[in-house]
């Protein structure tokens, strides 16, 4: 098996080979494709170096696997051009989620819909993801009627230049700047451009890939998207009204026993999700589990993960996984 990466030298393809070479995933050809600048130069994955490529070059060595985390420019220009060739695309970028004709994955929740003639496959967004873990399971069991999530988002998910632009601020350092304002000791209520609806790109992501996701166009959800100065992971506040009443520890019986999920919520030991404990971690955690005492049917709940890795590598490197477990290739 021969697998390209593109967008290789960046924060999330940096991470994507990181998971790759934890989870052992074994391939005959390793197919690093970055910008120009970065030609010539060498990338080890388990252990041996190779070769960054162009993307000309990593198109003509055809190969069976490429997950892109480039950007959806990158992704729209070349992502179909490895197809023609055969390879399997699973794309990072938000160009291809939305497309009626290309599945949008988590596979603990909605592998199942991949079929062997699907080329492109998009991961899905970061927020969407942690989100959609947790919720899926509860949505099958309590029917959920609508979602209201503010999230409070890491400077990973804009990149390496964000990072710096926090690190800088930090150090009294002038540099340039990523965001309109200065991120640290700050919050940006604004992640991605605003559209005419007042919302950012990123909520009206959480809202469509939501349902495309759960397969269910009734759920309603509304959503504030925020940046905060910290690294590690994305987290999430949920209010979550159901059409039928729960019953809170089985609730939490639910989602200790969903694989992929992991319940911290013993609050008289002050033990609860932090991006600090997510970091490096490819689980979702959850906690804060509690009754909304204002109105019926309606549980409030806490999500962290960390954004590059489930959020983003791990996502894509399990939807290879079940590609390969398919024998698709």
């Amino acid at each position: 098996m021969k697998l390209a990466l593109v967008g290789a030298t960046g924060l999330v393809g940096q991470e994507m080979r990181q998971v790759l070479e934890e989870r052992k995933f074994n391939i005959s050809a390793f197919l690093p494709v970055a910008s120009e600048r970065s030609l010539g130069k060498n990338l080890t994955y388990l252990g041996q170096e190779y070769p960054v490529l162009s993307m000309e070059e990593a198109i003509a060595r055809q190969p069976d696997i490429a997950l892109f985390s480039a950007g959806a420019s990158v992704s729209l220009d070349f992502a179909p051009a490895f197809a023609a060739v055969g390879t399997r695309v699973i794309d990072n970028s938000s160009a291809f989620r939305m497309h009626p004709d290309r599945p949008l994955i988590v596979p603990e929740i909605n592998g199942h819909v991949l079929r062997p003639e699907d080329r492109i496959i998009a991961n899905p967004n970061c927020s969407t993801i942690q989100m959609v873990m947790v919720l899926a399971p509860l949505h099958r069991r309590y029917q959920m009627r609508r979602i209201v999530v503010s999230t409070y988002q890491s400077v990973t998910g804009t990149g390496k230049e964000a990072v710096t632009q926090m690190m800088n601020e930090r150090a009294g350092i002038k540099g340039p700047m990523v965001y309109p304002h200065p991120i640290d000791m700050n919050v940006l209520p604004h992640i991605d451009s605003f559209l005419d609806n007042g919302y950012t790109k990123e909520e009206m992501k959480m809202v469509n890939e939501t349902k495309k996701i759960l397969g269910d166009e009734q759920v309603r959800l509304t959503a504030t998207t925020v940046r905060i100065p910290a690294i590690g992971g994305h987290s999430e506040a949920l209010n979550v009204e159901f059409a039928q009443e729960y019953d809170l520890a089985e609730v939490r019986n639910i989602l200790e026993n969903t694989p992929g999920v992991i319940v911290q919520d013993d609050v008289q030991n002050n033990l609860y999700p932090m991006p600090i404990w997510a970091h490096g971690k490819d689980e979702v955690f959850v906690g804060r589990l509690r009754r909304d005492e204002t109105q019926p049917k309606t549980l409030n709940l806490w999500i962290v993960a960390d954004n590059l890795r489930k959020g983003a590598a791990t996502n894509a490197v399990q939807i290879a996984e079940y590609i390969r477990a398919q024998a698709w290739i």
